[in-house]
This record gives C-alpha cells, structure tokens and sequence, in this order.
C-alpha cells in the first residue's frame, strides 16, 4: 500500500474532481446573467484548458514515479542479481499497477529515464503544464539519434525563450503535438552533426515496399521513397484524384486518390482510370496533370556553394543535391524562391487587384507551408487563398493581408463565426473562436540560410565599431584577413571577384558537370 500522505493527497485530487464533473453537470443551471448559455459553454471551455495542465502535470508525476521505483528496485537488488530479469520484473510490475501492457511499461521507463536525466526543460514544462505528455515523447524521439550537445539545443530551442535562436511563432505546447513532431524534424535535420547528404545516402539503401494484409479482405501497401519522389507521387494522384471529382462522381477524395493510385501501377483497369497516353479513361478524357513539387531552397546551396538542406512542401528539409537534381533534370513545377539572407524569411509581394496572381499564390504556398488554422496539418497544394481583411470592406490582395486555409477551414470561416486576425505589433495573427478566445497560429520557424565560407561576413581588422571599412587589396582579391583579437568589427563580405563569379561557376558545374 502507499504511504499515508499520498492516499490523503489523491483523495483530495479525487473530491476536487468531482466538484469539476458538478460543475459540468450542473454548467447551465448555474450560469447567471443574460446568457446563460454562453456562461454554460465558457465554463466547460475553462475546464477542458485546466484539464489539459492537469493531466500534463500528473504525466511528469508518473514519469518520475516509475523512473524512482526502476532505481528503488535496482538499489534493493542483490550486487550479483542478473540485470535482464531484474528489468522484466521491475516492467512486468509497472504494467500490472498501470493495466498496461509490458511494451508499453519498456517504453514508458525509457521515456521516464530521457526525461529525468537528459531532458530537464522538457520535464520542467510537463510539470508546469505548458505541454503535453505527447509533445514530451516527440522530444524524447526527436533528440535521441542526437549527442548530449545537440539534444541540448534541440530543447532548448523550443522551450528555452532566453536560448540564443528560440523558436518563433506558436510555442511548442500551443501546437498539437503531429505538429511539433514537424517543426522539431525540421530543426533537428538543419542542426544535426551528421551531414544530410550522408544520411540520406544510408536511407536511400534502404528503399523498399512493404504489403502487410489487413482485415475484412483489405491490404496495405508502403513504399519507403527518397522524399521527392515519394511527395511527387502523392501530388500527383491527390491532382488526378481531384480532377475526377464532379456532380456524377460517387466516390471521395481518399478512395479517389486510392484508386488513382491502383489504376496507376497495374496500368489498366475499367472505370475511370489512366490509360498510356496520360489521359483518365472516362468519356471527358480528363487529361493527367503533372506532378507539382514545392521546394523552397537557399541560392547557395542551389548553385554547390554550400550543403546547406532544401525545403520540401509538406515534407521539411532534403539533401540539397536532391533539390539540384531536381532542377537539373529540368521539372516544370520546381520552383526556387530566394530568402533573405539575413534571416532566413521570404519579402513581401503585392497587388491591388482583386484576383491572385500564379506568382502570389505560389509565394503563399511557400510563405505558410499549411493551412493557417491552428493545428491544421493539410498542406499548402491543397488550400485556397482568402482574404484576411474582406475585399468588400477595404482588404487588399498583398501577401500582408491574405492567408491560405484548406477547404474545410475555408468554409469554416464563411459558415461559422470563426474568423482569421492578421499579425499586429504586439500579437501574432491566429483566428477568433466563435467563444471570443484567440489562438494563435502555427508559422514557419524560419533561420538564416548559411553561407560560403568564401563569403561569410568576416571580421576586419584595425577597425573600431561604427568606422567605415576601407577596402584592402587583401580583401578585394577574395582573401579572408585574420581577425584581431581587439579593435575589430564585422563587416559584410566583398563581391568584387576575378573571372566567373560564384554564381556562374555553380551554374557552370550543375549544367556542365565541371
């Protein structure tokens, strides 16, 4: 049995539960005032909030309970105790207190154990309640292919807000944790230690596809891709899934998207399907679109200057010879967007018609990454452009003032009360609930892209803060002065250079192979 003060503590967090449960049971009749509804439905909204800290909270409790029984157990074994059955008893107990089973007992002390000793920022934020047990798992996934350094980082960058490079928009625990698991990917590939480059090389040796029978006559069938090819092939059958769509067609998105997909590698079939000649074999002959891939890649590394990893559209970052071969073997929908330099952001384009350019809703697809409504997953080749600000009441069609909401959410603004709000000086943008409670939403964690070496700002000697630079020979001809210990200031590097620029050799080798 427990100790005494634990009984009496979980008795008080049982009576406390039951005046919450009263308090939803009894929400409308004891709401006062002229909207006794509206009273009703914030009362329950408070308690699902202060549920989601709680249950946070008794998360970390448990993690450090069973973590503290695991060393309790070792501690009381004897010296010569075999250490493998002593790890199945101590599992085996844990999934019999908890009704679970023993896997899941493994992976609950192996998550306990990262938390307690090499994640102390995540754990001090599942006992506040500021996350979720589930986005404390990503860290735990997301940092353990990492050395302690780089775990560190990773950590401290979402949940540190005094780090060097903390994350901007949506806080980690204000996101669901399907997307924290993408924004800690995405920064995890562009800081590990290990060049993309060769560990894409490692996983493209393990392409393969996987067919594992299911239930009621049903299969399914897996490919393990290089990321490309595996998101070209999904926009595509999602592009001919949509064209098939019409007032005739019984079937939905996903099983159209299946049977496109069928129709596509046994090359036959009745119905609606594509024929050779790229044509979908029905009476209007909807002709196959082409596969559109987005990716958004730094000019430097596009040119070989630097290895520095692309950005592929409902992906995150791939190796950047991938995106190189993408341009080399000359795909139509490739675009390139060039980022300022100084922080990694896209600049802003604008119009004054009504109507969006092709130019606009691209740079929006690459600007968002997804539909805006926060926790929304649905990427941005899916969703529409709409304006923030309604046309009809003085909204403009610049970047500023439109947003890209999948057709759901886009509907759920036109039906509904929800409504987007644009970023001001002092709040993100985010949507105005139909309650009056604003949630914020998710945006790109953009960085500054690298640069060369040959190009990096450097620092000048013999110059105070705040001097003008004056332009030596040394650094004319591309050299790089050593920097002073003292006296020194950073200045930007000097394009000035003798024959082809860096640009046109890069270009000389992508299309030549020089």
């Amino acid at each position: 049995m427990g100790s005494a003060a634990a009984a009496e503590a979980f008795e008080t967090i049982n009576a406390a539960l039951a005046v919450l449960a009263a308090e939803v049971d009894e929400a409308h009749c004891s709401s006062a005032g002229a909207d006794p509804l509206g009273g009703a439905a914030d009362t329950c909204l408070t308690i699902l909030a202060g549920t989601a800290g709680a249950e946070a909270r008794m998360a970390a409790l448990k993690a450090k309970a069973a973590v503290k029984f695991a060393d309790t157990e070792a501690s009381l074994a004897p010296p010569d105790a075999p250490q493998q059955p002593q790890e199945m008893a101590v599992k085996a107990e844990i999934a019999c207190v908890l009704a679970i089973g023993p896997r899941a007992a493994g992976a609950l002390l192996y998550q306990a154990h990262e938390l307690t000793t090499n994640l102390p920022l995540t754990l001090s934020a599942l006992q506040a309640g500021t996350i979720s047990w589930q986005h404390a798992r990503v860290m735990v996934d997301e940092t353990a292919c990492l050395d302690p350094a780089g775990a560190a980082a990773l950590e401290a960058h979402f949940l540190d807000p005094e780090a060097s490079n903390p994350a901007r928009g949506c806080p980690a625990g204000e996101m669901p944790a399907s997307r924290f698991r993408h924004k800690a990917r995405i920064w995890r590939e562009r800081h590990h230690t290990e060049s993309i480059e060769k560990r894409h090389a490692k996983g493209v040796l393990d392409r393969r596809v996987e067919y594992t029978p299911d239930k009621d006559g049903m299969a399914w069938l897996a490919a393990y891709l290089p990321a490309a090819t595996a998101s070209a092939i999904w926009n595509r059958t999602t592009a001919v899934a949509r064209r098939l769509q019409g007032p005739e067609e019984t079937r939905n998105l996903s099983q159209l998207r299946a049977d496109a997909y069928a129709t596509a590698l046994l090359g036959g079939g009745t119905g609606r399907s594509i024929n050779d000649d790229g044509d979908a074999g029905n009476p209007g002959k909807v002709p196959t679109p082409r596969a559109e891939v987005l990716v958004t890649v730094p000019v430097f590394s596009l040119l070989g200057a630097t290895d520095e990893p692309a950005m592929l559209d409902g992906y995150g970052p791939i190796p950047a010879s991938m995106a190189r071969d993408v341009v080399a073997n000359g795909a139509d929908s490739f675009y390139r967007l060039l980022v300022d330099p100084r922080d990694g952001a896209a600049l802003e384009i604008g119009r004054a018609n009504y109507r969006l350019t092709k130019a606009m809703r691209t740079w929006l697809r690459m600007r968002d990454g997804k539909c805006p409504f926060p926790g929304c997953s649905n990427q941005s080749l899916d969703n529409e452009a709409d304006h923030i600000l309604a046309w009809h009441k003085g909204g403009t069609t610049g970047v500023s003032n439109l947003g890209q909401p999948c057709p759901a959410h886009h509907r759920l603004r036109h039906t509904s009360t929800w409504r987007p709000t644009p970023a001001t000086k002092n709040e993100p943008p985010g949507w105005i609930s139909p309650s009056g409670r604003h949630y914020k939403s998710e945006h790109q964690d953009w960085e500054p892209p690298h640069w060369p070496r040959e190009l990096e700002p450097h620092l000048e000697p013999h110059l105070k803060p705040g001097l003008t630079p004056e332009v030596t020979p040394e650094v004319t001809s591309g050299g790089r002065p050593p920097p002073e210990p003292n006296g020194h200031c950073r200045v930007p590097p000097d394009f000035v250079r003798v024959g082809l620029s860096l640009g046109e050799e890069g270009l000389e080798r992508m299309l030549h192979g020089a």
